[in-house]
């Protein structure tokens, strides 16, 4: 049974009990692993607090040199990681190997950027004698990383990325079924040097850990991938220490395509911005709005390139021209998606293809779905809904779809297909979202500042703004200078 990560070394729970990891493909124990107490959050952040001052003290570039050696040590361990994601998550082996492969990149991109970023000097003025100003950079602390099992290698590594190369300490803190890939993970950056304490982690379910984890005295930064409901608890959690906190919420992402549009890139976008990872994804094409005059293209083309994916086990290959799925996640989240699609129908959707389980009796797999014009009230349209079901409209007028596209307390991203400047800017300006895509696949770029409004959290990660998350930063006044 593999162990939690504290203070550099594997650790048991100081209690006796564990959790299982289960395949969502056949329904097996994967493995098990501790089921983490206060009592071990407290020792994994104590650890954190007790390595933060050498490595806050340690030179940038050595910081920076270590992340990009786990980086690579990631990268050349990556079928064999590849595989062990597979059973934990569920997603196909490609998919994993993709994942992967954002999470090295992400990390090299931090430990690049942290030895490029640029100070601020202002000449001020003479009332008290000749001075200057400086604006430094100083890192926070222990930071925690609490992170989903849709992309739980992906959303770990924009969390510690940013927080090591700044000279933070991190408690890490995984979905409870997905923590295995994470512990590899974090033992990977041990063996490329970086210092016992550095980054622990600890493994439990949330509601076990996750208020001791949030609230102890030592952590001063949060950042969280998940639901709304549970960011909102975070929050209110956080917010009376004044802890510095990003939230990465759900979203129920609009795409807009219009008369111009390319039909066929946009239909091969929405596939891979819905279907990917069965569409278990907070960023992900989640309600689409076609103009009527290619609609009809647009949907044909839509249903007929669903029909090819082929759910089934992660591990196997579908053959040739199907395409696999894996399954959903949980069968929980594969019971609401059904009665989320049940409701769409009820209420004047028309499914037009998908909602069945692929002739299997074991694993919680769902067919993709397509559903036509379900009603503005329906779960369909309200809710997120994470997992391969995808609601399309018919419109005619530009206005309307972006009210329409607005009509969500969700504001995460959101996509436009056209070549008309006008809507391009309009889009830009009035869809509200933190990011809009055009002419182009719904994808985080690790680039680019990525958050959301509204109900969709707030604080971006992503790109080099994310790095100011994770320090404070300090004015200095130079005088004295006659």
């Amino acid at each position: 049974m593999p162990e939690m990560i504290i203070g550099g070394e594997a650790r048991a729970s100081v209690a006796s009990g564990d959790i299982e990891v289960v395949n969502p493909a056949t329904e097996e124990v994967v493995d098990t692993v501790p089921a983490a107490t206060p009592e071990d959050v407290d020792a994994a952040v104590d650890a954190a607090a007790r390595a933060f001052p050498a490595w806050s003290a340690t030179d940038t570039e050595k910081r920076a040199a270590i992340v990009a050696a786990a980086a690579d040590l990631i990268a050349d361990r990556a079928k064999d990681l590849a595989p062990l994601l597979t059973a934990e998550q569920g997603k196909p082996v490609a998919e994993a190997i993709g994942e992967i492969n954002h999470l090295v990149h992400g990390l090299h991109y931090y430990a690049e950027a942290a030895t490029k970023v640029q100070g601020t000097y202002q000449d001020l003025p003479s009332t008290f004698g000749p001075s200057y100003g400086m604006v430094i950079r100083r890192p926070l602390g222990v930071c925690a990383a609490i992170t989903p099992y849709n992309f739980p290698l992906t959303l770990l590594g924009t969390k510690i990325g940013p927080a090591l190369v700044t000279g933070n300490t991190v408690v890490a803190k995984p979905a409870a079924t997905t923590p295995l890939a994470t512990l590899r993970v974090a033992q990977l950056f041990v063996e490329a040097g970086l210092p016992a304490g550095v980054l622990n982690v600890v493994t439990g379910r949330g509601s076990d850990i996750g208020d001791a984890l949030v609230t102890h005295r030592d952590v001063r930064r949060v950042a969280f991938t998940g639901s709304t409901p549970v960011g909102k608890h975070i929050m209110s959690l956080a917010g009376p220490d004044l802890k510095r906190i990003t939230l990465e919420l759900g979203g129920s992402d609009p795409v807009i395509v219009c008369e111009d549009a390319d039909v066929d890139a946009a239909v091969k976008a929405v596939i891979i911005g819905r279907y990917w990872n069965a569409g278990q994804a907070c960023l992900g094409c989640k309600r689409v709005f076609v103009h009527d005059d290619v609609y009809d293209a647009f949907v044909s083309a839509l249903v007929d390139r669903v029909g090819r994916y082929e759910p089934g086990d992660g591990t196997v290959k579908a053959e040739k021209p199907k395409l696999r799925m894996g399954p959903i996640h949980t069968k929980a989240g594969r019971d609401e998606l059904l009665e989320q699609l049940e409701d769409g129908a009820s209420k004047g959707g028309e499914v037009l293809i998908g909602g069945g389980s692929g002739g299997h009796d074991q694993g919680w797999f769902l067919e993709p779905a397509v559903v036509a014009d379900p009603a503005a009230d329906s779960r369909l349209v309200t809710e997120e809904v994470f997992g391969p079901v995808l609601p399309v409209f018919r419109y005619t007028d530009f206005d309307d779809a972006i009210t329409r596209a607005n009509a969500t307390s969700y504001g995460l991203g959101s996509s436009l297909w056209t070549h008309d400047v006008r809507k391009i800017h309009r889009a830009a300006r009035d869809i509200e979202s933190g990011m809009t895509w055009v002419n182009q696949i719904h994808y985080g770029y690790d680039e680019l500042p990525f958050g959301g409004v509204k109900d969709s959290g707030f604080g971006k990660e992503h790109g080099l703004e994310a790095l100011d998350h994770y320090v404070e930063l300090k004015s200095v006044v130079v005088g004295g200078l006659a």
